[in-house]
């Protein structure tokens, strides 16, 4: 399947009437688990390949080039679509944006994301008209190519919980091109359904990172189209880590590796290019 395919399949999932998941691997190895399940599309995590690096996931922690080689590992992983968490663009000028689309595209990704937090706690967000104008040059960027564009208002990361202001900047990054309006965050249901409803292009949210978490049934429901789970599979892969190795650490006993993954079911992921089924 070429580019264009993978674009086209891409695409078409978010023209469903129901929310479909796309989980996000942090790693090529990840990615042929996720794909072996039957998901139809994957997203890259930043938090999750910060952690795999032992870095944070903030600002400056990682370079467009590491983001961009790994996505391109988690591409040639599968045969699945593949979009990616392109942060703030790596850059605050809006031709930094549009060149990191424009890279993103070269290593065979079909989306991507670009935010408008500005990784400075003392100034978390852009400015209105410089957020637009980011992702202006991105959607600009994108035209032409087999590239999905997702754009994010992160004012409930930031500890602005300004609802009108999100709503009013998702619509503006709507008419600036983007196709997938993102706000993480949102408390609550009622304000997920209300953000769906004041948008004209489909809805990502984001389940897994804190609050309340919702059935993808209740999202479609409220007129989610796409659900993602952000680091929070990294971040379980992690904590299943930790448990074993406290569990030979201070017990002394080895129970974890009843709940590991059987070494077939690896050896067929890790040396299968069409993963679908390894497991059965």
């Amino acid at each position: 399947m070429d580019q264009w395919e993978k674009f086209e399949r891409f695409k078409s999932l978010h023209a469903q009437s129901q929310a479909f998941v796309i989980p996000n691997p942090w790693d090529a190895g990840s990615a042929r688990l996720l794909a072996s399940l039957g998901f139809e599309a994957l997203a890259t995590t930043s938090a999750g390949f910060a952690f795999s690096k032992g870095k944070l996931d903030s600002s400056g922690c990682l370079e467009r080039r590491e983001i961009l080689d790994n996505a391109a590992e988690i591409v040639a992983a599968t045969d699945l679509p593949v979009s990616a968490d392109l942060e703030d663009g790596f850059g605050a000028a809006p031709d930094i944006c549009a060149e990191t689309i424009r890279q993103a595209c070269e290593v065979g990704l079909v989306g991507g994301s670009i935010e408008d937090a500005t990784g400075d706690p003392l100034k978390p967000i852009y400015d209105f008209s410089h957020a637009v104008e980011r992702v202006h040059a991105a959607a600009e960027a994108a035209a032409g190519l087999p590239f999905l564009l997702t754009a994010r208002s992160e004012n409930f990361l930031w500890d602005n919980p300004d609802l009108d202001d999100t709503i009013r900047r998702l619509r503006a990054f709507s008419d600036a091109g983007a196709h997938v309006l993102y706000a993480p965050g949102l408390p609550d249901i009622d304000t997920i359904r209300t953000v769906c409803t004041a948008l004209d292009k489909p809805v990502n949210v984001v389940m897994g990172l804190r609050g309340p978490n919702y059935s993808v049934a209740e999202l479609s429901d409220a007129g989610v189209r796409r659900v993602s789970v952000g680091g929070s599979f990294a971040r379980a892969a992690l904590g299943a880590l930790m448990r074993a190795a406290e569990e030979v650490r201070n017990v002394g006993t080895f129970g974890y590796a009843a709940d590991a993954l059987p070494a077939k079911i690896i050896k067929n992921l890790m040396t299968w290019k069409s993963v679908t089924n390894v497991s059965e």
